[in-house]
Parts: C-alpha cells; sequence; structure tokens
C-alpha cells in the first residue's frame, strides 16, 4: 500500500515488532571495547545489571536525519531489487518499501545509532563493557528516532596504597627431600613386578596376585564384587588394612577369607561406610624390584651421559615446577588481598561471560575424558554455572586490579612480545603467523592477546616486589 510507514514505539513495556530490538542491540554490539575478559564468547543470555556499575543512555536523532537516512537506504534497495514483473533498478518506491520494509529499518537503525552510541558514551567519560541493551526504540520515517540503552561500566576507584599490599612469598627452592622423592618415584615407574620362587609367606612389600569374590552384607540384591589376577601389594599405602591383614602370612594357592567394613570417606560410593564379606584365592606371590640408580638406567630413560646427568635434569625439572606452583599458587594469594582491600562495583556482565568461560573449559575436559553430546545435555547447568559463579567473580575482579594498576606501573606490551606469543600460536595450530595476525585482527582477538599479557606482566612485576 502506497505510502505504508514502518513500526510505531516498541518497548520492554510492550510487544516488539520481530527483529526490531535485536536490531538496535546488533547495531551497538562490539563497537565497545571489553574489559575484564579475555576470552571470545556467544552472548546467548541477558543477565540483569549490576545496578552500582550501570548507565542509562537516551539518544533522539533529529527527524531530518532519520528522513535521509530512509532515503539512502531504501534508494540502495530499489536499485538492486529483484521482483518479478519489474526491471533491476524499475521497482517503484512504494513497493520496495512493503517488500522489504523489515530489512530496511534494520538498515536504518544500523545506518544511525552505532556511531551516535559512541560518541555519546564517550562524552559521558565512561567506558562501557559487555553489550548495550536497547529498553525503548522508535524509528518511523518522516518522525524523529528516540533510542534508549543500558550498558554496564567499570566504575572509578582509588587504588592507592595497592604496594603495601602483600602476601608471604614462599621459598621456590627445591629440598633434597623433594629431590629424593622424585628420584625414588622415577625408579618406581621402571619397577618390575617378578614371581618369587621359593616357597615362603607374604610379608609386607610383596604384591599377592589373587582372585576374589565378594558380597555386601544386607544386600542381597547387591551384585557380587569379584576381580581375576588382581595384585595387591602387601602393607601398601593404598590397600585396605583388612586386605593386607588376611593376606600377610599366607601362601600361594591358600584360600581365605576376609571382611572389610569400608570407611564412610571411601573413594569407591557403592562401597563406602559397607560391610563385604571376601572369599579370597592366592595365586601366586610377587616382588617389585625398583631399578638401581647407575649409569645404564640413565641412559635407558633418555639422552643422559650418566646417572649425574639425569639428576641434574631431574632438579631442573622439579625446580621449575616448583617455582611455577609457588609464584601461581601466591598471585591468586595476592589478587584476593586486593580485591579484599579496594572495594568496587563489578559489572554483572562481565562475571557471566566469566562463567561462560569456565564452563567451556569444563565441558572441553570432559570431552577429553569421553563424554559425549547427549551426555552433557543432561548436565544442570543452572546448577554448574551456580556453582563457578564465586571464582568467575574473582578472575575479573583481578582481572580489573591488573589493569588498573599497569596503568600506575606503565606496563606495556612491546610488538616484540606479542610476535613471540603469536609463533607460539603459529605452532599450535599450525599456520603461518601472518594468517593467525590477520585471523586474529578481524575479530578483535590480537587486542585481547595484548590485553592478557599486559595482565600476566604486571602480576609478575608485583610477585618481584613481593618481600621474600
Amino acid at each position: 500500500m502506497e505510502g505504508e510507514t514502518l513500526s510505531s514505539t516498541d518497548t520492554e513495556k510492550n510487544t516488539p515488532q520481530p527483529g526490531a530490538d535485536e536490531t538496535a542491540n546488533n547495531a551497538l554490539e562490539h563497537d565497545h571495547d571489553h574489559e575484564g575478559h579475555d576470552h571470545e564468547h556467544d552472548h546467548q543470555h541477558g543477565p540483569v545489571l549490576n545496578p552500582d556499575c550501570t548507565r542509562e543512555l537516551v539518544l533522539d536523532v533529529p527527524v531530518e536525519e532519520v528522513a535521509k537516512a530512509y532515503k539512502t537506504v531504501v534508494g540502495n534497495y530499489k536499485r538492486y531489487a529483484k521482483i518479478p514483473g519489474f526491471r533491476v533498478g524499475k521497482v517503484p518506491e512504494t513497493v520496495v518499501r512493503r517488500r522489504f520494509a523489515d530489512g530496511i529499518r534494520k538498515d536504518v537503525i544500523e545506518s544511525l545509532l552505532p556511531e551516535r552510541f559512541n560518541k555519546a558514551v564517550l562524552d559521558l567519560g565512561v567506558k562501557p563493557v559487555g553489550e548495550p541493551r536497547v529498553t525503548e526504540l522508535t524509528v518511523d520515517d518522516g518522525q524523529p528516532m528516540h533510542v534508549k540503552a543500558v550498558f554496564e561500566y567499570i566504575p572509578e576507584f582509588s587504588i592507592e596504597g595497592y604496594q603495601t599490599v602483600t602476601v608471604e612469598k614462599p621459598s621456590t627452592e627445591v629440598t633434597e627431600e623433594e629431590f629424593e622423592q622424585e628420584l625414588a618415584q622415577l625408579r618406581e615407574s621402571r619397577a618390575i613386578v617378578e614371581p618369587v620362587e621359593e616357597d615362603r609367606t607374604l610379608v609386607d612389600g610383596d604384591w599377592a596376585e589373587i582372585s576374589y569374590k565378594g558380597q555386601i552384607e544386607g544386600d542381597t540384591e547387591a551384585a557380587p564384587i569379584a576381580g581375576e589376577d588382581t595384585l595387591v601389594e602387601i602393607g601398601g599405602k593404598d590397600t585396605v588394612e583388612a586386605f593386607t591383614n588376611a593376606l600377610r602370612g599366607a601362601k600361594a594357592g591358600q584360600e581365605l577369607k576376609a571382611e572389610v567394613i569400608y570407611p564412610a570417606d571411601f573413594a569407591e560410593p557403592k562401597l563406602a561406610g559397607k560391610t563385604v564379606s571376601y572369599e579370597v584365592s592366592v595365586k601366586s606371590i610377587k616382588k617389585r624390584t625398583m631399578p638401581e640408580l647407575t649409569d645404564d638406567f640413565a641412559k635407558e630413560l633418555g639422552s643422559y651421559e650418566s646417572v649425574e646427568d639425569l639428576k641434574k635434569s631431574v632438579r631442573e625439572y622439579i625446580s621449575n615446577r616448583k617455582r611455577h606452583n609457588v609464584e601461581g599458587e601466591t598471585k591468586d594469594k595476592l589478587f584476593t588481598a586486593l580485591a579484599e582491600r579496594f572495594s568496587f562495583a563489578v559489572p554483572e556482565s562481565l562475571v557471566q561471560l566469566q562463567i561462560d568461560t569456565r564452563l567451556e573449559r569444563g565441558l572441553r575436559a570432559l570431552a577429553a575424558q569421553g563424554m559425549n553430546t547427549e551426555q552433557m545435555r543432561k548436565l544442570d547447568f543452572g546448577r554448574l554455572r551456580g556453582a563457578q559463579r564465586d571464582g568467575a567473580l574473582a578472575e575479573v575482579k583481578a582481572s580489573i586490579l591488573l589493569d588498573r594498576i599497569a596503568d600506575e606501573e606503565k606496563v606495556t606490551i612491546s610488538d616484540e612480545e606479542l610476535d613471540h606469543e603469536l609463533q607460539l600460536a603459529a605452532l599450535q595450530s599450525r599456520e603461518s603467523i601472518e594468517v593467525i595476525r590477520t585471523r586474529l585482527t578481524e575479530d578483535g582477538g590480537l587486542a585481547r592477546i595484548r590485553e592478557q599479557l599486559r595482565r600476566e606482566k604486571t602480576a609478575n612485576v608485583l610477585y618481584e616486589k613481593l618481600p621474600a
């Protein structure tokens, strides 16, 4: 119908025209920076915004500019529209407006809104985080455009005195006990289990090869607990004491009975707090022999010329591991102490995004362990999100604090440092560094990597300044 106009006012209080507010929201998305997180994401939720760090923005676009935008957009549609019965470029404007009403309206919104929103936010002197949410939208040809949007931001707060916040900084020096324990574990990993040929009884340190069958007392419906050719270490730290007591002193070929009362906190849920009566058959006695620390043993493990070379490598390995673990734990404690010292409002949108990241990481781990998509669908994601909230909040707080401290410490990331990180990414993905750089530049990932490197560098600065 000639002269038909597009939509009336759309607000959260009435029924919006399909796609209208969504278009406005999309027009605002990703035209601003995301602070406090370092990951890519899909915006599939609309968290309740934190009122302590939320601003409202009202935009009114004059009718002349709206009319001009409509004229430009309709002209583009008219120029390229393909409609049966009309030649390309010759479709009447009234037909174009009627046929492509929704698309025209969306294009008008997208041509008018983002630049004005960014300028208005800049004038407010705040930096938005998360995605702005359009709560009111009026756009009609021949009428002024009215938009109301709310968004979260990181409020100003003082970090005066952050240099005085300290935590204990444990030593990273490797003790002889740690070194000897690592060597013992290395020898145990190459230990050989061999049959004992002599006719004797089982003693502590031996391994009994047994078959067993057990029944949970008081539960006649429970399936028997059975095993064949199972190795049990007599007196071993992982061996149930009742099994050790029953097997100690027994010989190969002997039949035994054992009653095991499992503790309430036993690792196997179906046995926790239960009493099980076992029938056990001792098949053989075996002895576990650990290799001696010799040059030959060192050469078997890798490119070591002598046992001294092996010991040097082991000491370096556990030194690096201990330093990494101690630094990580100490930094976490320092972040907690800083968050307790400096109170500030945290945008809920960033917390939800960090929950997303933690869940994605957890789901990837479950997939690697063999969980399939159908099993994942059965997970209680509401409960999982709730369980991740405290950790996500702490991580967002730490990121915000590190950004502020980085400004104070004038921490920067050089192009060489960024290139090093890109080279690592290129090696992992088996792509050229140019391909990696182009992709990350286009999707904003390069800025996020630089941001995260800056936080890590700032954390290192703070750690190094801690008193030993």
